[in-house]
């Protein structure tokens, strides 16, 4: 369950954040950790992360204030991991977009069992194999791999993170920014027109006719939609 879920730690304690990312290593997560704001939006540009661990009182800026930011763009599980423990403080977190509220202190043991919850109700109980399957295509995005007509496709990483976006949330049209968030990153600079090349990249791979594709297509105004018939 726990294999190549990455999880941030936001939380200026670097003690207490070492000895967090140690355990959830030992468990077989892969942790991460920044100290402020700033190092946050770095790590949230540059990866994709299963869950959050948010403290709320960072140096240059509140949990509850990059709580908000992530939420307009993304919607990675949170548990906010906090000394504030007020019942003011509790409902603000779940307004927000918290997904679970841990009051310091608290013991690893109990941070675990927070952590491995939330991810079995975000991303499942077994790694089940995930695949879908629209014309001669199949897409193993549980094995990461991609064959059309029987024969292996070779996509690039970040080819392959759109593409299983796009199954995972197939015949549902999703916004650029959207994608540009999940796919790259929350706080991303890339520009919309890194997204228009990808895709053009894999209708070239996985469309019979790229120029007019059948499966997946532009929605006018919004942005893109695998559409899967049946």
């Amino acid at each position: 369950m726990s294999k190549d879920k990455q999880i941030l730690i936001i939380d200026d304690d670097e003690d207490l954040s070492l000895i967090m990312a140690e355990m959830l290593e030992d468990y077989g997560y892969k942790a991460a950790i920044a100290k402020n704001g700033e190092e946050a939006f770095e790590q949230l540009s540059q990866n994709t992360w299963h869950l959050i661990l948010l403290d709320i009182n960072l140096p240059d800026e509140t949990g509850f204030e990059l709580c908000r930011e992530l939420r307009k763009v993304s919607t990675v599980p949170i548990i906010f991991a906090s000394a504030r423990t007020s019942e003011t403080d509790r409902i603000t977190g779940f307004d927000i977009g918290g997904d679970d509220y841990l009051p310091k202190p608290y013991s690893m043991k109990e941070l675990l069992s927070r952590v491995n919850a939330l991810i079995r109700r975000t991303y499942g109980f077994a790694e089940e194999e995930k695949i879908t399957t629209f014309g001669d295509v199949t897409v193993n995005t549980t094995a990461r791999t991609v064959t059309k007509a029987g024969k292996a496709v070779s996509l690039s990483l970040r080819e392959f993170d759109l593409l299983a976006y796009l199954c995972e949330h197939k015949n549902t049209a999703t916004p650029k920014e959207k994608l540009l968030a999940e796919v790259w990153g929350a706080f991303s600079t890339v520009e919309a027109s890194t997204l228009t090349v990808h895709i053009r990249w894999l209708r070239e791979k996985l469309e019979d006719n790229p120029a007019e594709p059948q499966y997946i297509k532009t929605v006018y105004k919004v942005g893109y939609m695998l559409e899967v018939p049946g």
